[in-house]
């Protein structure tokens, strides 16, 4: 009985937020016109909060004191499935913008209405490009803007912490912005890579979302490496005892 009305309720449900999610871009991409940013911001918020409650899908949220209030940060998160984005926005109450792959952009309505809410364009195969789009936003960064990226590059296969790029790392030190790195848990349950439908087979699933404390940049252009593997370690370490408790 729960597997079936999981299914029936994936299935509208999903259907609802892809209408919905174009419905918000339209409406986004007026509100940015007009440089709305906390209107654009608040209509985000419903946006994510909507189709998670439909869903049945429940984000709790650990370390806000972590978030830094005064200036702008770039915030690395673990990519786990299509619904991380959504989870970080619902409890996010500051002004923060994703990065995401160039394709997204290219779609009608919706690209337009990421670009007026002012997300990234990342090229993934393309470094120069990545780069210079990376240089345009530190004066948004120096402005108090904040972003969201993901330094595996892609959703994982599997539920863990993967290889990650240099990138955002380097973004961070040359924008002089903290580092704050976000652990995302059970996302990937929700919908794995691959899957057709969200939440099958459970009446109601959580979302943990880790902000862990900020990690300084200044001085460390010399040891990006260093840098990169130590926030992904720490990251790990967060991911590895949080999805061992919610998944024994």
């Amino acid at each position: 009985m729960i597997l079936a009305w999981s299914i029936v309720r994936g299935f509208f449900g999903f259907i609802f937020l892809v209408a919905w999610s174009f419905f918000i871009a339209a409406s986004i991409f007026v509100l940015g016109s007009f440089k709305l940013t906390k209107i654009v911001n608040i209509v985000i918020h419903y946006w994510v909060s909507i189709p998670l409650k439909i869903l049945g899908i429940e984000v709790q949220t650990f370390g806000m004191k972590n978030v830094p209030r005064q200036s702008g940060a770039i915030f690395v998160f673990n990519h786990q499935g299509i619904f991380d984005i959504l989870a970080v926005h619902l409890v996010a109450d500051f002004q923060i913008r994703f990065g995401a792959k160039i394709e997204l952009f290219n779609i009608p309505i919706f690209g337009h209405g990421m670009r007026a809410a002012g997300a990234l364009p990342i090229v993934r195969e393309n470094r120069v490009e990545v780069f210079k789009v990376y240089k345009e936003a530190e004066v948004r960064i120096a402005n108090g803007e904040s972003f969201i990226l993901a330094p595996e590059g892609t959703r994982q296969r599997v539920p863990e912490i993967g290889r990650f790029k240099k990138g955002p790392f380097i973004f961070a030190v040359n924008a002089k912005a903290p580092i704050l790195p976000t652990v995302l848990v059970g996302s990937f349950e929700v919908m794995p890579k691959g899957a057709l439908l969200p939440n099958i087979g459970r009446l109601k699933r959580t979302i943990e979302v880790h902000f862990l404390k900020p990690v300084e940049t200044t001085g460390k252009g010399d040891s990006i490496d260093q840098l990169t593997e130590s926030v992904r370690v720490e990251m790990k370490k967060c991911f590895d005892e949080r999805h061992k408790l919610m998944y024994p």
